[in-house]
């Protein structure tokens, strides 16, 4: 494999030739010319750039810099390899910390899918983000570990064909879980603003946003960390919504079909069709009955009536018929005020020195008035509510 060149050299004659093959056989896989494939890639880099705030020429020798730096870091780790004579050939051993392990996009690997699917199934808290539109399910690291950690997962493993890695010493939890990114079954990601980048100015006022959606975008560094998130890409057997679809199309050819069903049965779908609209109309008529019900008790028996109180409340079909009728609920509400003379209302009575009474005062009745009359309190238990503060 020939080395990039360096930032500001010219590539030679058999880079130049090599690198037109490549670009011929992955415009060939594609489908296109390899003009098209580079007008393509130039759109994309562009783009990239734009994204970036640098200039196309800027974005090109940043990546040159970094593909040449890649290089040197990856031989230096070669040399070092070969030096100490650690690992063997034909026993290729897990990654060292801080090397880089190019992710292969073909077949995943197996141990990667056992791995993907068991984690599916645990309870790892996972919260739905919007990723180029598409919804998915995202989770924290550090639960996944605590996942693969677990005497389950141990228990899940040791089983026959079950197809997961054993945890071990030399093969701990964050290798394991490194296996979901090298097969493009989870990656990490980060939290992004959607309106990042684009011209406009931001909305005067926060839009309302649904709890737990995230915008997120794919980061470029698959690092292991209990503190970071990933989303799953691997989406198990999918036969739910394929049976889904073809119901659904089934559905479709029967509706479209109906001029060739036998006589009987389109006469049963149009008597069902007609008990339906019968208990749509029967439906909106109760609606306006009780509500003309409730205008004239409003007035005549105030607070007001009303026919099957729960109707529109959101409670289960038979609860929203339950009661029959009831009356209209008076909300109160107590101001301050009225809370300070309730307090003082029910403070202990003191005499003119400013000592309590021995003597417990009787609430039945209470001191006469000018008229000789005594005016009864009313005890009978009630339940108000109170504003909170």
């Amino acid at each position: 494999m020939q080395a990039p060149p360096a930032p500001g050299q010219q590539p030679s004659p058999q880079q130049i030739a090599a690198m037109q093959q490549a670009m011929a056989a992955e415009a060939q896989k594609r489908g296109m010319t390899p003009q098209q494939f580079q007008a393509a890639q130039r759109a994309q880099l562009e783009a990239d750039a734009k994204k970036a705030g640098l200039t196309f020429e800027q974005y090109i020798n940043q990546l040159k810099q970094q593909a040449y730096q890649n290089h040197q870091r990856q031989q230096q780790v070669a040399q070092q390899q070969a030096a100490a004579g650690q690992q063997s050939p034909t026993t290729p051993g897990p990654p060292q910390q801080g090397q880089q392990v190019p992710i292969n996009p073909g077949t995943p690997d197996s141990r990667a899918v056992a791995v993907a699917k068991w984690l599916r199934s645990q309870d790892l808290k996972s919260r739905t983000c919007l990723l180029n539109g598409q919804r998915k399910d995202m989770f924290k690291v550090k639960r996944a570990l605590r996942a693969i950690e677990s005497p389950a997962y141990t228990a899940a493993a040791k089983k026959k064909n079950s197809g997961l890695p054993e945890l071990t010493p030399t093969f701990p939890a964050a290798e394991i879980l490194k296996l979901l990114p090298l097969s493009l079954l989870a990656l990490r990601v980060s939290k992004t603003d959607p309106h990042e980048g684009h011209s406009h100015a931001p909305p005067p006022k926060p839009t309302k946003r649904t709890k737990g959606l995230w915008h997120v975008r794919i980061e470029q560094q698959q690092d292991i960390s209990p503190d970071l998130h990933y989303i799953f890409l691997y989406e198990g057997p999918q036969w739910r919504t394929k049976l889904y679809a073809g119901g659904a199309l089934l559905l479709i050819m029967a509706v479209i079909m109906f001029p060739l069903w036998p006589v009987k049965l389109r006469i049963g779908v149009w008597y069902l069709s007609m008990g339906m609209v019968g208990l749509i109309t029967l439906f909106f008529l109760m609606a306006i009955f009780r509500l003309i019900l409730f205008v004239v008790t409003m007035f005549a028996v105030p607070p007001g009536l009303w026919l099957y109180p729960n109707l529109f409340e959101d409670v289960g079909f038979f609860d929203s018929f339950r009661p029959v009728w009831g009356w209209q609920e008076e909300k109160k509400k107590k101001s301050k005020s009225s809370k300070k003379g309730a307090d003082h209302k029910h403070a202990a009575p003191t005499t003119a020195n400013g000592q309590t009474p021995s003597a417990p005062i009787t609430t039945a009745t209470s001191a006469a008035t000018e008229g000789g009359a005594y005016e009864r309190r009313n005890l009978t238990p009630r339940i108000e509510e109170v504003e909170e503060d």
